[in-house]
């Protein structure tokens, strides 16, 4: 006859001593599935029959033991026996509890979960009313089994399931234990906070009603099924000031978003309706607008303790997750601002679809993001809005993970799936993550479960594909519905109290909409720039800036910074060279390459108090070796930064080398651009190529913002472009689509050709009011090309200039036969060839700026050239890639009558650019060819 599992237990307690628990679960994982353990083991349980005690596999002398083993008495006390399972009942609680939380309102969560059965420890009926050892737990150092099972199952499997087990941080992981295992991780509201909490849940619930009903068939997304929702907001909102909180950044999708604007922000019911209505005077005074469910928000609540905090929700697309990294960029902005290095004043808060969460790649990015220097914010607190659907799709098709939360996991945060109907823990559930995050600056993550109680917009039939979930959905009350019962039957209020709540509530959004039938309303926003932002502007100058040169006597100061390391700094032996070259470049009139008068325009920013942060792949150093603004000590691994050391009084300097994104870490400089107009923000590529990787960011936040949402940015990209035989994704930044979303003023596209153009186009951007983005096209193999440098002279005075005319022939233009026409590296190989062909009669012209198009400056250039026969556009790209289809009508408008246009380039490409070297060369030849085909050696007489 086989042992009972007490029995069992007992016998390989007494055999196996502390380590019986990891012997019971080896055979459990044995009898599951063989081919799971170490061989030795199997065939020691193979042997025996089930629940037989096998003898220890041998070890080979030359193995260590397993940690504990040798030390390991044989042990037969009770005590001891009991101690163990009960660790491993407690331990499975804290661990697996969630497994069976009632977290889901609609009852999806399974009873039973094997590691959670205190039978499947060897305890039987006769143990439920034994006390048993439980030191590891709040109370008496002993209680019934009755009395752990019934704290465990209180505490991590109520309406609040908690992950914490997976982070490897014993401090986190006992404070969290501490505080959720002392009262049970209970709720005990007060009757004044449960009173607030209702009023919440009232405005949420008839909001939605009320816009269902007024203005039937319009989208609006409705948060019907998780009003929940807003108590949690309003009770983060409400405990900031306690936790020294003086600003919140939210971003959040559209569904709920209405709700959101006006019952926890405090947008006007007026001016929401207003954009339902479609009044004039609601369209947006800045270009096209977007639908109001798209639209950002400021404004400063104050709560009931008397503070202010202020509110910022940021604008966003429909495009789901794109706004994370954004508002953390707008966050950290803001934190340098208020001196807040801990992330303790202000605070992003980031809500998120359970869809979206785990199919979104850039919620790992931004996830990637949270705990590195220079992008951390001391935390995000994440709300997922668990609808447990996405659109028409199901969890088990959305995702291969057990939660849509998991991705959060891999950055050792705590994970809380709580019940939305339940909307006490709710709250308890908002509390206790904020105080997480204040207590270790971590991000945090609710896993709201909840539903949707329409489609995925209020014209959509859900039940055509989610039959059986919404027959359950349509059967249960509303979760107002649910908590006022709650109140009434505990006596908080009365029937009549809870009914008033409505009756006002309601009242008040029927004046609002006769407010706006009587009237527009007023603007939501004030259309004028405020806060960091007065006095920008995002209208164009009519005027270039006469002067962004630099005195010389200011330039030597830089350079002779640049040029010094701290005494005993061990510079690596290559770079001496370079560093010393630096130092002396001023004082002795020397060329200045790309990298040297970038780092002019840097030092020259700072001196005058203007801060710069770059970051990108590798930008420390530079792609191509040719930055190295931050320098590392050989020995001591020490790093220097010249550019942070120029003055005592200087502006901060920041360089970060990226983790390995294109999409959240564009969103988050972008971010930063928007709450810091007064810091020089660059992110670069590591080629240009890679930038379609953000291709969302530059879409539907950069190039289009102003007209969407009427909000401005600064932000610089720089984008390594050139055709050099590197293959298809390293050599082109694709300027063409840049080019064709360029309207509206809102972005600026340079392609520059020497150092000087480069400095001062980075100099213009900072000292110009004018703020729009500005996208660089830089070099690769011009930074070291002995063609591509620059005078002292060009940094001590002028401008950036969006055309340069040929130097050679200004003086003589009726000489020219031929114009050609280019943008960039392409510049020098024409002029190389028109020195080898001895073309005197060819007038090569530098756009530098494509965008906003110079065209009165080439026209004037242009009219000098009225004599010649040809104008013809020069470039590497392909023709259908490249700047040819946005400069060809433009040119045509410019020319003379009699003259020809023409192209030299490459004909139309599928890919940008071939694999091979050979080809690579064969192309550019032709190209070159083309551009002076026809042509004799002399120059044309007068």
């Amino acid at each position: 006859m086989g042992r009972s599992k007490r029995d069992a237990a007992a016998e390989d307690l007494a055999r196996y001593g502390m380590n019986a628990g990891f012997v019971a679960e080896l055979e459990e994982r044995f009898r599951a599935d063989p081919a799971s353990i170490d061989r030795a083991w199997a065939d020691r349980f193979r042997d025996d029959p089930p629940g037989a005690a096998p003898e220890l596999p041998a070890r080979d002398p030359g193995t260590p033991a397993a940690p504990g083993t040798a030390a390991s008495p044989a042990v037969s006390s009770s005590d001891a026996l009991d101690a163990v399972r009960v660790e491993r009942l407690i331990h499975a609680h804290r661990a697996r509890g969630h497994r069976i939380a009632r977290s889901d309102p609609l009852g999806g969560n399974p009873s039973w979960f094997p590691e959670l059965d205190p039978a499947q420890l060897g305890f039987d009926e006769a143990d439920w009313e034994r006390s048993f050892p439980a030191l590891d737990l709040p109370g008496p150092p002993r209680q019934t089994l009755r009395e752990i099972v019934d704290r465990l199952r209180a505490t991590y499997c109520g309406s609040i399931g908690v992950e914490y087990t997976h982070v490897q941080d014993p401090g986190r992981k006992a404070w969290l234990r501490e505080r959720m295992e002392a009262d049970a991780n209970q709720p005990h509201p007060g009757p004044e906070l449960q009173r607030r909490t209702l009023e919440k849940l009232s405005q949420a619930g008839l909001f939605e009603r009320f816009l269902h009903t007024k203005f039937l068939g319009q989208k609006r997304f409705s948060l019907e099924g998780a009003e929940s929702l807003i108590a949690l907001l309003d009770a983060v909102v409400e405990s900031a000031p306690a936790f020294g909180i003086q600003e919140i950044v939210f971003g959040t999708a559209h569904r709920g978003r209405l709700n959101i604007l006006s019952n926890v922000l405090g947008k006007s019911y007026e001016a929401i309706f207003g954009e339902f209505e479609d009044v004039p005077e609601q369209d947006a005074p800045y270009g096209s607008g977007d639908v109001k469910y798209h639209k950002g928000f400021s404004s400063d609540r104050r709560v009931a303790t008397g503070e202010l905090v202020h509110l910022t929700l940021t604008s966003n697309p429909s495009h789901l997750e794109a706004v994370d990294p954004v508002v953390a960029g707008r966050t950290k902005a803001k934190q340098v601002q208020a001196g807040d290095e801990e992330g303790t004043c202000v605070v992003p808060v980031v809500l998120h679809g359970d869809a979206a969460f785990a199919g979104q790649g850039i919620v790992a990015e931004t996830l990637n993001l949270s705990q590195l220097r220079g992008y951390s914010t001391g935390g995000t607190f994440h709300v997922i809005v668990n609808n447990q659907i996405g659109f028409t799709t199901t969890p088990v098709e959305a995702r291969s993970t057990l939660y849509c939360s998991d991705v959060a996991k891999m950055i050792q945060v705590p994970v809380f799936h709580v019940n939305g109907d339940d909307v006490d823990a709710v709250v308890h559930t908002a509390l206790l993550a904020m105080a997480y995050r204040a207590r270790f600056g971590d991000d945090v993550v609710i896993d709201l479960f909840c539903y949707r109680r329409h489609g995925h917009n209020e014209g959509d039939e859900p039940s055509y594909t989610q039959p059986r979930l919404y027959a359950k959905i349509g059967k249960r009350a509303s979760v107002r519905s649910i908590y006022a019962d709650q109140l009434v039957e505990s006596a908080v209020l009365s029937r009549e109290e809870a009914d008033e709540i409505e009756r006002r509530h309601g009242e008040e959004l029927a004046q609002a909409l006769e407010l706006i039938h009587a009237g527009p309303p007023e603007p939501s926003e004030p259309y004028e720039p405020l806060g960091p932002w007065t006095g920008y502007s995002r209208r164009r100058p009519d005027e270039e800036l006469s002067n962004t040169g630099v005195p010389v006597d200011r330039l030597s100061e830089i350079a002779s910074r640049l040029g010094s390391v701290p005494p005993g700094f061990d510079l690596h032996r290559k770079l001496r060279p370079f560093v010393e070259r630096r130092r002396k470049s001023i004082a002795e009139d020397l060329p200045i390459d790309w990298a040297f008068g970038e780092a002019l325009a840097f030092g020259s920013l700072l001196l005058e108090g203007t801060p710069i942060r770059l970051s990108g792949q590798d930008s420390s150093r530079g792609t191509f070796s040719q930055r190295h603004a931050v320098l590392v000590d050989q020995t001591s691994g020490e790093e220097y930064a010249s550019l942070d050391h120029l003055s005592r009084t200087q502006a901060r300097f920041e360089v970060y080398d990226s983790l390995l994104s294109e999409a959240a870490v564009l969103g988050f400089e972008y971010g930063y651009s928007l709450s810091d107009p007064s810091t020089l923000t660059l992110w670069e590529a590591q080629f240009g190529d890679f930038v379609n990787g953000a291709q969302v960011i530059i879409d539907q936040f950069i190039t289009s913002a102003h007209v969407k949402w009427g909000r401005m940015s600064g932000l610089v990209m720089l984008l390594p472009h050139g055709f050099e035989g590197q293959g298809p994704e390293h050599s082109s930044a694709r300027v063409e689509r840049f080019l064709q979303i360029c309207s509206e003023d809102g972005l600026q596209v340079v392609n520059c050709t020497n150092p000087a153009q480069y400095f001062h186009v980075l100099r213009r951007q900072m000292r110009r009011v004018y703020r729009a983005p500005l996208v660089i096209l830089t070099p690769k193999s011009l930074l070291r090309s002995p063609r591509a440098t620059s005078r002292v002279e060009h940094f001590t005075e002028g401008r950036f200039e969006t055309v340069l005319d040929d130097p050679l022939l200004r003086s003589d233009p009726r000489s020219v036969e031929r114009v050609l026409l280019c943008s960039g590296k392409i510049y020098y190989e024409i002029v190389e060839r028109r020195e080898a062909l001895g073309a005197n009669g060819v007038a090569v012209v530098r756009v530098e700026q494509l965008y906003p198009w110079a065209g009165e400056r080439l026209q004037r250039v242009l009219h000098a050239y009225d004599r010649a026969d040809s104008v013809i556009w020069v470039q590497e790209e392909p023709s259908n890639m490249g700047a040819w289809s946005f400069v060809r009508e433009r040119l045509q408008d410019l020319i003379a009558p009699s003259q020809k246009l023409g192209y030299a380039g490459r004909p139309r490409a599928a890919s940008p650019a071939t694999g091979s070297r050979r080809l690579h060369l064969e192309e550019q030849e032709r190209l070159l060819a083309t551009a002076f085909h026809g042509l004799d050696a002399r120059p044309r007489k007068a």
